[in-house]
């Protein structure tokens, strides 16, 4: 941990959303009775948030009309500090009972633990602290994806990030299994406002952690939650060696296709697949390779014969070259060339793309002969194939398809986005 890190530790130690989560747990004791549902009875819940400062109302009264409280899933503020306890693994249910686990209880005394355990847990909290119902968001009914999105942004830059562009990310993914295409310009606008109101809250909810700075409209990853967002994601450690590779085509030519990245050597071969999949453009629906002189490796399946991949990290393979093939029909023979061994920079991610060029050939098009045909018949317009041809690779006209077309950064993007904590 850097120093910077640790001063970092010596702030949210202090923070009272730490101390808000040991005060529960030991209120907690030896065990409080819950209700039917599993919630903390409203009796309880009267004395815990005046105990914990949660900032919830109760019994809010709007007018002269009084709305009582019924019960304690309502008041958001101790929600969140009963759930998080639970996501964390310091307390659990047993028979009815809120007891505490009784080996976390060294955390207590840790808080730079306990606050390292917060932050893991965190994607398992937001139904407990975003509203439910009338105005119910997409952040709240897909929080881990909106939590990637934000924490994988906010990672992927060495700077503050704008509050639009991340209510503009969490709003891509948290919507991304659902079809809007019949939602009136309204019911959008709508249900815009109410995400963006729940990425606020999940912002300010880290903010509280420590985990998040927020200046106006720019938000930022304080040392120490960039600290714990590295070693999350599985990245190296400051020093830790890391290789840059070239990752070539092969066959495919005019222009050629090829990625130079940055890999941390400790990286297994399964998740450098995802990594080349990613940063080459390929969609992943067939089988895959990897080969060095000797031996092959790949998932592990009786049949193929593969060494298992995920036992193998690339710093294990010897010599600089490696083959990755991919679909075992179409044969894209991919050479892996390793051409510096450095190490990792304080403030650098990883995996990362440093450059390229040209467009990945589309999925199911033949290998490289179907590549080269593909691209004369997109050339003719008197081809007999070439509306075909256009109408399969899903455009509106041949000179949409650019093989020389390549975005480092867009490919960082989702490079980082793959090496998100919840998706790894």
């Amino acid at each position: 941990m850097t120093k910077s890190a640790q001063v970092d530790v010596a702030a949210v130690a202090e923070s009272a959303l730490v101390g808000q989560v040991i005060d529960f747990v030991r209120w907690v004791g030896d065990g409080r009775k819950l209700t039917q549902t599993g919630a903390v009875t409203l009796a309880d819940a009267r004395v815990l948030v005046a105990r914990l400062g949660t900032a919830d109302e109760l019994d809010p009264a709007v007018g002269d009309r009084v709305f009582k409280t019924k019960s304690s899933v309502e008041l958001l503020g101790l929600s969140l500090i009963v759930e998080w306890a639970k996501a964390a693994r310091l307390v659990r249910i047993v028979h009815g009972r809120l007891v505490p686990v009784k080996k976390a209880a060294r955390l207590l005394d840790s808080p730079a633990q306990l606050w390292t355990a917060l932050f893991e847990a965190f994607g398992r909290i937001g139904p407990a602290f975003l509203p439910t119902g009338w105005g119910e968001s997409f952040m709240r009914t897909e929080f881990v994806a909106g939590v990637d999105a934000l924490l994988s942004a906010l990672h992927g830059r060495a700077g503050a990030v704008g509050l639009d562009e991340l209510y503009e990310l969490a709003w891509d993914a948290v919507t991304a299994r659902y079809l809007l295409d019949h939602a009136t310009e309204v019911q959008l606008t709508t249900a815009r406002k109410v995400n963006d109101r729940d990425v606020w809250r999940t912002l300010a909810v880290l903010t509280q952690l420590g985990a998040v700075t927020q200046a106006e409209d720019q938000v930022e990853l304080t040392a120490l939650g960039r600290s714990e967002s590295r070693r999350l994601r599985g990245e190296p450690a400051p020093s830790d060696p890391v290789h840059q590779i070239t990752v070539t085509l092969t066959e495919v030519t005019d222009p050629p296709v090829q990625r130079r990245l940055l890999i941390p050597a400790a990286m297994p071969l399964h998740e450098l697949h995802n990594v080349i999949q990613t940063a080459m453009g390929w969609q992943d629906h067939h089988l895959h390779s990897f080969a060095d002189d000797t031996r092959t490796y790949g998932h592990p399946d009786p049949e193929l014969g593969f060494i298992d991949e995920r036992s193998v990290r690339l710093g294990d393979l010897d010599g600089g070259r490696i083959r990755y093939t991919y679909d075992f029909g179409d044969d894209w023979e991919h050479e892996i060339v390793t051409e510096t061994i450095g190490v990792a920079e304080p403030d650098g991610r990883y995996p990362r793309c440093i450059g390229g060029e040209g467009a990945c050939p589309p999925e199911d098009c033949g290998g490289p002969p179907g590549y080269e045909h593909l691209r004369e018949v997109l050339a003719d317009p008197a081809d007999v194939e070439h509306d075909e041809m256009v109408e399969w690779l899903g455009l509106n006209h041949a000179c949409a398809f650019d093989p020389t077309a390549f975005d480092v950064e867009l490919v960082n993007r989702k490079l980082f986005a793959i090496g998100s904590p919840r998706r790894r």
